[in-house]
C-alpha cells in the first residue's frame, strides 16, 4: 500500500519523501488561504457597500490585476522589493539556517510553538509571508469578486430592506442578514481554492526555494525522476 517505488535521485522511498515535504506545502497553503480570506471578504464587502465609488472601482481593478498577473512574476517582484531592496523579509527558504530548532512535526511554525522556541517560530512566519502573498494572490482576487457580487445580490433582498425599515442597527443587519447569506457561495469558492493552493505551489516554492511539494516536483522534473512524478501527480489529482 502506497508503495510508489524509490526516487532515482535520492534512492529513498517516494512515500517517505512525500511525508517529508508535504508539511511545508500545507503550511504555506494555509498561510496563503488565511491571507486571501482575511483580506478578500472585507474588501469584497466594502466594495459592495460602496458600489460605484472609488473604493469599489479600485477593488475591482485590483482583483482583475490579481487574476491576470502570473504568480511567478509577482513572486519575483515581491522578492526583489521586500527582500532585496528593502531587506524587510528573508528572500528564500523556510528558516534561517543559523537558528537551532527542533522539527518534530515538520510544520515549522507549529514546531516553534510547541517547543517554546519563539525565535524559530517568528523566523518561520517571516519566511512564510512573501510566498503566501504570491500564492494567495489569485484566490484573494477571486474571493473579492465573489464576495462583492454576492453581497450586492443580498443587500437588495426584501428581508434586508425589512430589517432596515424596522430600525435595526447596521452592524446587526450586516452580521445576521447580509454576511450570513452572502457568504454561502464564498465558502464554496474557498473550498475549491484550498485544493488549488495545495496543488499549485510549484512556481511559488521554486522562486522562494521553499522546501515543499512544489519545489520537490520541480526538481524531479529536471532529472526525470518518474517514480516521484507519478506519485505526486496521483496525490495532487
Amino acid at each position: 500500500v502506497l508503495d510508489f517505488g524509490n526516487s532515482t535521485r535520492t534512492n529513498r522511498p517516494v512515500t517517505q519523501e512525500m511525508i517529508r515535504v508535504f508539511p511545508a506545502t500545507i503550511e504555506l497553503g494555509l498561510a496563503a488561504l488565511l491571507y486571501a480570506i482575511g483580506l478578500g471578504i472585507p474588501l469584497g464587502y466594502l466594495a459592495a457597500r460602496k458600489y460605484g465609488r472609488w473604493l469599489d472601482n479600485v477593488t475591482v481593478a485590483g482583483s482583475l490585476l490579481g487574476v491576470a498577473i502570473p504568480v511567478f512574476f509577482l513572486a519575483y517582484i515581491l522578492k526583489y522589493v521586500f527582500a532585496v531592496r528593502l531587506g524587510w523579509l528573508p528572500p528564500s527558504g523556510r528558516q534561517d539556517p543559523r537558528i537551532s530548532a527542533d522539527h518534530p512535526t515538520g510544520f515549522y511554525v507549529l514546531d516553534g510553538l510547541i517547543t517554546g522556541n519563539w525565535t524559530a517560530m517568528w523566523d518561520a512566519i517571516a519566511h512564510l509571508i512573501l510566498p503566501a502573498l504570491a500564492l494567495g494572490s489569485i484566490p484573494l482576487a477571486i474571493i473579492v469578486r465573489i464576495t462583492r457580487a454576492s453581497v450586492l445580490d443580498v443587500v437588495h433582498e426584501d428581508y434586508v430592506r425589512t430589517a432596515e425599515a424596522k430600525g435595526l442597527y447596521q452592524r446587526t443587519i450586516t452580521r445576521r442578514h447580509v454576511l450570513r447569506n452572502g457568504l454561502l457561495p464564498v465558502v464554496t469558492v474557498i473550498g475549491l481554492s484550498a485544493g488549488l493552493l495545495f496543488s499549485g505551489a510549484v512556481l511559488t516554492e521554486t522562486v522562494f526555494a521553499f522546501d515543499g511539494v512544489g519545489r520537490y516536483v520541480y526538481e524531479a522534473i529536471t532529472v526525470r525522476d518518474y517514480a516521484v512524478l507519478q506519485a505526486f501527480i496521483l496525490v495532487i489529482a
